[in-house]
């Protein structure tokens, strides 16, 4: 059986940072970042796939944290390079590519902390390309992943600011419930959480001692456009 896709296909980025807390609280304690490797099964527009998150240590106490998605049909990649001061954890560059049959994109960007201000390169539109100020706190699509284990897991409040490929978002998540999901044939109680945007909403689930969310869920015009569901953490 054929997997046929709308012509129209949703933006090939996961927006990971939608289901993101943003670090933004003066008085929050410090998030310590470790190494980790997650696993998932992936699901985009239909198609089967693999994904798998990553973080690692680069030069410079600097870290990397990196996203792919692989299906028959898409391959998507994130990158963001991070480091953390006062506490909070701040974008320092990234990259986001996509291959959806054989159209391609790719995206640079860089967060210029000492003049405060990020840009972005490559296939975006000029009106997107910056400069954009930057504030204290300000999260990119990934690192939000890694605030929103810390803060969901504490009941913290989850409003967040995003400045991602040339827009700032404002984003405002809630609790929605509790779930049991299997994490490594493991069952745990996770905690769900929601956030919508127009017609996009996305979820994600939280679990303790997970370093990011176990699934995310991203839904755009009531169907689900990607779905990642963790298969094992190391």
């Amino acid at each position: 059986m054929t997997t046929q896709l709308s012509p129209k296909l949703p933006s090939p980025k996961l927006r990971l940072a939608a289901v993101a807390v943003a670090l933004a609280a003066v008085s929050a304690p410090a998030l310590a970042v470790k190494p980790f490797s997650a696993d998932y099964s992936a699901s985009y527009m239909g198609m089967q796939g693999a994904g798998r998150m990553t973080v690692a240590q680069a030069d410079g106490g600097r870290w990397k944290y990196e996203l792919s998605i692989t299906s028959p049909l898409a391959e998507l990649r994130q990158t963001t390079t991070f480091d953390e001061a006062g506490g909070k954890l701040r974008p320092l560059s990234g990259s986001d590519s996509s291959k959806v049959f054989a159209k391609k994109k790719n995206i640079a960007a860089n967060y210029d902390w000492s003049r405060g201000e990020a840009t972005w390169t490559g296939d975006i539109k000029p009106d997107r390309a910056g400069p954009i100020k930057l504030q204290s706190g300000d999260l990119d699509a990934l690192l939000v992943n890694l605030a929103l284990v810390r803060d969901a897991g504490a009941g913290k409040p989850m409003s967040y600011r995003m400045v991602e490929s040339g827009r700032v978002k404002e984003l405002t998540y809630s609790v929605v419930g509790k779930e049991a999901i299997t994490v490594g044939g493991k069952s745990q109680q996770a905690t769900k959480v929601s956030s919508k945007n127009g017609d996009k909403e996305t979820i994600a689930w939280v679990v303790p001692n997970v370093p990011v969310p176990v699934r995310i869920l991203q839904r755009e015009n009531g169907s689900d456009a990607i779905d990642l569901r963790v298969q094992a953490v190391r």
